[in-house]
C-alpha cells in the first residue's frame, strides 16, 4: 500500500500518542544524561502537530511532512527540534510532488532525512545519538525496498530497536551527555530512543 498524505498525517497522529506514552520514560532517560528535557520537548512537539493537522490538511504526503518539520523547528526546545525539524523537512524535499509514496520512494525519503541529521548534527555512528537508530534504520529499510511500504517501516523499526539499545554500551561524544564521558555509559541515549518509538509508531499504522 502507498502512503497518501491521509495516512502520513494518521501516521503523525499515532506517533504523536506514542511519545505521549512514553513521555515519562524520554525523560527519565534524559535526566540520566542530560537536562532532562526531551520527553517534554518531543510531546509538546508532537501534540503541536496533531494540533496543526486538526486546523490544515496538507494535499500531498511532501506538505504533511514539511508541516511536521515547520512546527517542531518552532515548537521545540533544544537539539530535538532543529534534527527532527531538519529531518522531516529533507524528507519532504525527496517526496516532491508526489500523490502517493511508494516503497522506493520512502526508502529515499528516509536517506534524505537521514543525511538532514547528519549534516545539522555533526554526528555519525557510534557517537551515541539518535543517528545510532537512523544508520541501521535506513540500512534496513533500504535492503526492504522491494517488499512495500508496511515492510520497509517494520524492517526500519527493527533496526532503530537495535540501534538505539547500542547507544547503552556507547560513550557519548556529542551533545550534553559527551560532557560526562564514560559516566554516561550504561545509559540509552534518549534520542535514539525517541527515533525507535517514532518509526515503530510510523510502521504500525501502516499496517
Amino acid at each position: 500500500m502507498a502512503c497518501t498524505a491521509e495516512t502520513l498525517a494518521a501516521a503523525l497522529r499515532a506517533a504523536a500518542a506514542v511519545i505521549a506514552e512514553h513521555r515519562a520514560e524520554l525523560v527519565d532517560l534524559d535526566r540520566a544524561i542530560g537536562d532532562a528535557d526531551h520527553g517534554e520537548n518531543m510531546d509538546r512537539g508532537f501534540t503541536a502537530i496533531v494540533s496543526a493537522l486538526d486546523s490544515a490538511t496538507p494535499e500531498t504526503p511532501a506538505a504533511v511532512a514539511k508541516l511536521a518539520a515547520t512546527t517542531l523547528i518552532s515548537k521545540v526546545g533544544g537539539a530535538a527540534g532543529p534534527l527532527y525539524g531538519t529531518a522531516f523537512l529533507r524528507a519532504s524535499v525527496k517526496l516532491g510532488d508526489a500523490a502517493e509514496v511508494d516503497g522506493p520512494l520512502l526508502v529515499e525519503a528516509l536517506r534524505a532525512a537521514l543525511e538532514g541529521v547528519q549534516a545539522r548534527g555533526k554526528a555519525v555512528g557510534g557517537d551515541a545519538t539518535m543517528v545510532d537508530a537512523l544508520i541501521p534504520a535506513v540500512s534496513a529499510a533500504e535492503g526492504a525496498s522491494g517488499d512495500g511500504v508496511a515492510a520497509i517501516l517494520a524492517a526500519a523499526a527493527d533496526a532503530a530497536d537495535k540501534g538505539a539499545e547500542s547507544t547503552v554500551d556507547l560513550v557519548p561524544r556529542k551533545g550534553r551527555a559527551s560532557y560526562l564521558g564514560e559516566r554516561a555509559k550504561g545509559h540509552m541515549d534518549p534520542g535514539a530512543r525517541s527515533t525507535a518509538l517514532l518509526l515503530r509508531a510510523f510502521a504500525e499504522a501502516a499496517q
